[in-house]
C-alpha cells in the first residue's frame, strides 16, 4: 500500500521492484488481489497490464490500521499504545514534537471535563 500512496499508481512489477527483498511476483499479484477483494485498491487495465490505485485516502487508511493494531495487541487501550510508542522512540521526540503531544494531552483533559 506504501508504494500505491507514493506513487499514486504502478503495476504489479512495479510494486515488486520497489521492495526489498521482493517475493516473487505471483506472490505480489496474489497480495494485490487480496487487497483488492477487500476494496482497498482497484484496477484498470492498460493493455495486457493491471494498473493499481488505491481507493482510501492515506489518512483512512492509517486510522483503519491503527485501530485495528490498538484493539489486537493493546485491548483498545490508547494509553498502552502510547506507553509503548514512548518505550520505542522517546528518545526520538524533540522539543517540538513533545509540545505537541503535551497539547494533544491538554486538549483531551478539557474534553474529558
Amino acid at each position: 500500500m506504501d508504494i500505491l500512496y507514493r506513487s499514486g499508481r504502478a503495476t504489479a512489477l512495479e510494486v515488486r521492484a520497489s521492495l526489498p527483498d521482493p517475493p516473487s511476483y505471483s506472490a505480489v499479484r496474489a497480495m494485490l488481489r487480496i487487497l483488492e477483494q477487500k476494496g482497498h485498491i482497484r484496477h484498470e487495465e492498460d493493455g495486457p497490464r493491471y494498473v493499481y490505485a488505491p481507493t482510501v485516502a492515506r489518512a483512512t487508511a492509517k486510522r483503519s490500521a491503527l485501530k485495528h493494531l490498538l484493539n489486537t495487541f493493546f485491548d483498545g487501550s490508547a494509553s498502552q499504545v502510547m506507553a509503548a510508542l514512548f518505550e520505542i522512540s522517546a528518545r526520538d521526540l524533540d522539543h517540538e514534537e513533545l509540545a505537541r503531544l503535551r497539547r494533544l494531552i491538554d486538549e483531551a483533559r478539557k474534553e474529558k471535563a
